[in-house]
């Protein structure tokens, strides 16, 4: 957990320091959060979300303008302190109490009773979230 400021100052926590470098990017993302990624990994991710496609489509545009489009560098001070832009803290309802999540590639920042809604939610439907996953990599082995 961490704390943001009233000037939306938040010290990133030092084991994910060293992963995101020196100028990570942040940017709007799903569920009303926050995501945080390096440099070396903003690209990659962009094309897990757009997929394989080739042509860029309504759905590749829209995710663009929701994720590109509101993208900024971010530069720590030397204790890892980031302020983070109004317009992405307005988004993701940033209070005074926040969630840092680590999840590999990536860090996400979430308020933190939305954390807590969203938490019970993947609880209570972890179940039925790894089945349908399960049911749609059967499908795309299918196609091959």
């Amino acid at each position: 957990m961490g704390v943001i400021s009233p000037k939306r100052r938040v010290a990133l926590p030092s084991k994910f320091r060293k992963e995101l470098g020196e100028n990570p990017i942040v940017a709007r993302w799903y569920e009303g959060c926050l995501v945080v990624v390096s440099k070396g990994n903003w690209k990659a991710l962009l094309a897990r979300l757009t997929g394989k496609v080739g042509i860029i489509t309504q759905p590749v545009r829209d995710t663009d303008r929701f994720i590109l489009g509101s993208a900024f560098e971010i530069d720590p001070d030397d204790q890892g302190r980031v302020v983070i832009p109004k317009s992405l803290s307005d988004y993701a309802g940033l209070k005074k109490e926040i969630i840092f999540l680590g999840l590999g590639d990536r860090v996400e920042i979430w308020n933190r009773e939305a954390w807590e809604k969203r938490e019970d939610y993947v609880a209570k439907y972890a179940a039925d979230l790894i089945e349908k996953l399960g049911r749609n990599e059967r499908k795309e082995g299918d196609e091959v």
